[in-house]
């Protein structure tokens, strides 16, 4: 027989209210279930990897209500880690109804007494706290060389986040930079791309030869259309990344050169 779990995650960046969380919390507390209540999965996942390998170990499914799965599973592989079975139901648009309904009706959850462990990061974790989605990236470099503050490494065209701590708060310009909405910041509080809802489906199908001229003009003012916000969004991304450099240099003094 299967064993199950329940993960709850608090989120220390607050992306759903209080009065939600807390009615979250009340109810995955009735179920028959091992519960964990996560003070911040962001957290957790850098600094208690022995937890998460140790979850994966003991459960056969793991049923996480956190926020967007896209963004859950991201935060995983970043850190090389694997939750086996994992169902992840996003509280950011389901509602606590909807929660209880398919803890009761698609994973057969009964009310009953519940074991509740609680698991602390033991970390603060900045707000911006960026996570690549490897299946979308394309290693192109692009948000390391925006990047102020030592967030990414790029070598032999490889990609990574070694550093998400570093990053800077309301400073989102690395994201909005890179042209397959790779990159994801699981604590913007806004229900957007950005913040690990699903992109396009321009960035998640590769495109197949076809010669119909009714296909590649749509295609062509599809391409249109997004250079056009993609400009947009470069030009939101510089302010910001100067914004950025100016508090940076307003902090430590750097000379005006930088940047």
């Amino acid at each position: 027989m299967s064993k199950s779990c329940i993960l709850f995650c608090n989120c220390g960046a607050g992306v759903i209210s209080s009065e939600k969380s807390n009615q979250i919390k009340m109810m995955v507390g009735s179920f028959d279930v091992d519960l964990y209540q996560l003070d911040d999965f962001c957290g957790i996942v850098l600094n208690r990897k022995d937890f998460i390998r140790a979850i994966d170990q003991k459960y056969d499914r793991k049923i996480m209500v956190a926020c967007y799965p896209r963004a859950i599973k991201s935060l995983l592989a970043q850190n090389d880690l694997t939750l086996s079975g994992l169902e992840v139901l996003n509280f950011r648009e389901l509602s606590v109804a909807d929660i209880e309904s398919k803890l009761r009706n698609d994973f057969l959850f009964t009310e009953g007494k519940t074991s509740e462990t609680t698991i602390e990061s033991g970390l603060d974790v900045p707000a911006w706290y960026p996570v690549i989605e490897q299946a979308l990236c394309i290693d192109c470099g692009k948000c390391f060389k925006f990047c102020l503050f030592g967030v990414y490494t790029f070598g032999n065209k490889q990609l990574k986040v070694v550093n998400p701590l570093a990053c800077k708060n309301n400073c989102p310009a690395c994201g909005r930079n890179c042209p397959t909405s790779a990159i994801i910041f699981p604590r913007l509080k806004e229900t957007v791309v950005l913040a690990g809802a699903e992109p396009g489906a321009e960035h998640r199908v590769k495109e197949f030869a076809m010669d119909s001229s009714l296909i590649s003009t749509l295609n062509q003012r599809s391409a249109l259309r997004r250079n056009i916000f993609r400009a947009g969004l470069m030009e939101q991304a510089q302010a910001e990344r100067q914004k950025a450099l100016e508090e940076l240099k307003a902090s430590t003094d750097l000379p005006k050169e930088l940047g």
